[in-house]
């Protein structure tokens, strides 16, 4: 009897920001699901895979060096496919300069990665000429979304996972090259992420972190604008294992009294919300095609901290876009000063080729972009600290990260993975452990605390609420 033929593995690289690990997920998942086995050597690999990321141009090269170094050790028998942003925004630089890539997969077509492996392991897929080759095994564009077809993922790599909702964008940014390559908005069906997030809830997920390039315009498309707020309490609902449930990257003018309704009555959902604002002065803001009316926002952050007054706010801003003035800048620093934002992060502008900003004249020399960074930042982290040394004595619900030298790292409410900070414990509790600390300490950006064993059951069932307790 012939041996059985030993199992097609894959070795899958995520590079960029949450959305595509969101498509990695569901890419291993079907490759799973297609008899293949992931692994973390490529060189074990039948295929290598790198999910690009396209947005900046340090994150293009990070890609094409990624790329290159699995070309450079690829075997004649392993297929390699540039898969993401660049793939689909810019295919002819890979062509050019990793010409032993052997297919293309773009952001919406992630779907399709067992057939366009199939085809690139045809044998007369590795025949003729290598770039001809390449054009005919490129899946780009945009693939039909079935409403009856949601693709829930399988597994859950750790206590939290990300649940993308749409994909796309209609914001005009005008620093943005988002929607040249990723189109306008276009949201996933209702039921479908309904159906994945029930999938990564059952799968062990505690926290599911809700995600897209403007996650306040979910529904628009499909002509069902606010419809996020009906989208968050039905996975709430039916997700009762589900601790937390965390949203991001909302805009500003997207934060609607509905939204702000249900996340201050919905106990699955977090108090934090994540608006992206990018910057404080009006002119500015208009140069970069963003709502520049400052009451509206101040009012919406009025609106979000009456109804939720232990609500955590993180928001982005960039430093030195093309105009931006000593006095704009100043005004940027007195906005962070009003609002005081708990969490706060920072870009120097850097032009992308093809979006309007890059064109603009009163390009600000590199020199001036680091110094109001660094400005911004001796603005914000007196508050970020201010706003930690105010949780000090208070019991909060954590969900722990990992571990480094004797310390657990741990997140609470306030803090979404990758991007804030921790809360360290001292001992070593296991990955995805969830329990209520007492804070006891505050730097800039973390917290310290110890674990609560003696509280009463009635404090400790509270003090699974993200809400914070005073005792």
């Amino acid at each position: 009897m012939a041996p059985n033929p030993r199992p097609l593995t894959f070795y899958l690289l995520t590079l960029g920001c949450p959305k595509n690990e969101v498509d990695s997920d569901g890419m291993s998942t079907l490759l799973t699901r297609a008899g293949y086995r992931s692994t973390t050597n490529p060189a074990w690999a039948d295929v290598l895979i790198v999910n690009t990321c396209g947005f900046l141009a340090t994150a293009q090269e990070e890609s094409i060096a990624a790329l290159q170094e699995l070309a450079r050790r690829k075997r004649r028998d392993q297929v390699l496919i540039a898969a993401g942003c660049l793939a689909e925004r810019n295919a002819q630089i890979i062509l050019e300069r990793v010409p032993a890539v052997d297919g293309l997969l773009g952001t919406r077509r992630w779907g399709d990665i067992v057939e366009l492996v199939r085809q690139l392991r045809m044998p007369d897929a590795k025949q003729g000429n290598g770039r001809r080759r390449l054009a005919r095994l490129a899946l780009l564009g945009d693939p039909e979304i079935s409403d009856e077809q949601p693709t829930p993922r399988a597994a859950v790599q750790r206590a939290s996972a990300y649940l993308k909702i749409a994909d796309g964008c209609n914001a005009p940014c005008a620093f943005c090259s988002i929607p040249s390559f990723k189109g306008k908005l276009r949201s996933r069906p209702f039921a479908a992420v309904v159906a994945e997030a029930q999938a990564l809830t059952a799968a062990g997920a505690k926290e599911l972190i809700v995600v897209a390039q403007d996650t306040t315009d979910y529904g628009r498309d499909r002509g069902e604008p606010d419809s996020l707020p009906r989208l968050l309490h039905a996975i709430a609902g039916r997700c009762p294992d589900l601790a937390w449930l965390r949203l991001m990257y909302a805009y500003p003018g997207h934060v609607s009294p509905a939204l702000i309704e249900t996340m201050a009555t919905t106990p699955t959902i977090l108090p934090y919300l994540d608006i992206p604002l990018q910057h404080g002065h009006p002119e500015t803001l208009r140069r970069m095609r963003r709502p520049s009316h400052l009451e509206m926002v101040y009012k919406t952050i009025a609106r979000l901290r009456q109804a939720m007054p232990d609500i955590c706010l993180r928001t982005t801003f960039i430093v030195g876009y093309p105009g931006e003035t000593e006095a704009e800048f100043e005004g940027l620093l007195d906005f962070v000063r009003a609002i005081r934002f708990d969490r706060v992060g920072a870009f120097p502008f850097s032009p992308e080729p093809g979006t309007p900003a890059a064109a603009l004249p009163g390009q600000v020399p590199e020199a001036v972009k680091q110094e109001r960074w660094e400005r911004l930042m001796a603005v914000q982290q007196p508050i970020s600290l201010a706003r930690n040394q105010a949780q000090i004595g208070r019991v909060l619900t954590v969900l722990v990260e990992g571990q480094d030298n004797g310390l657990t790292l741990a997140r609470s409410y306030r803090d979404a993975p990758e991007i804030d900070g921790y809360v360290l414990i001292p001992g070593e509790w296991p990955v995805g452990a969830m329990f209520p600390v007492r804070i006891t300490g505050a730097m800039v950006y973390d917290l310290i605390g110890e674990p609560v064993a003696d509280l009463p059951a009635a404090e400790t069932a509270a003090a699974v609420s993200p809400i914070p307790l005073v005792l």
